[in-house]
């Protein structure tokens, strides 16, 4: 998978998981892929302060992305 690809899968993943964060009032944005195994986001809106937010970054967020992108190994929040 190209660098392109995988950023598309990510970026689709996060579409997937989107419209769950903001009907709790948040939202998610892609910040960087590094090494084609970690990737950064940023959690936005109530998810920043919301005392679940590390379960729903693994629970959600990883999982989903790791859907669209199995050669992912983590996803980290750098809100």
């Amino acid at each position: 998978m190209t660098a392109t690809e995988l950023q598309e899968n990510v970026e689709k993943a996060l579409e997937e998981i989107r419209p769950f964060l903001k009907s709790d009032g948040g939202d998610i944005r892609l910040v960087d892929i590094e090494e084609g195994k970690r990737v950064r986001v940023e959690l936005q809106g109530a998810c920043v302060a919301c005392s679940v937010n590390q379960m729903t970054l693994r629970s959600g967020v990883e999982m989903t992305i790791k859907k669209y992108a199995p050669q992912i190994e983590e996803v980290i929040d750098i809100s």
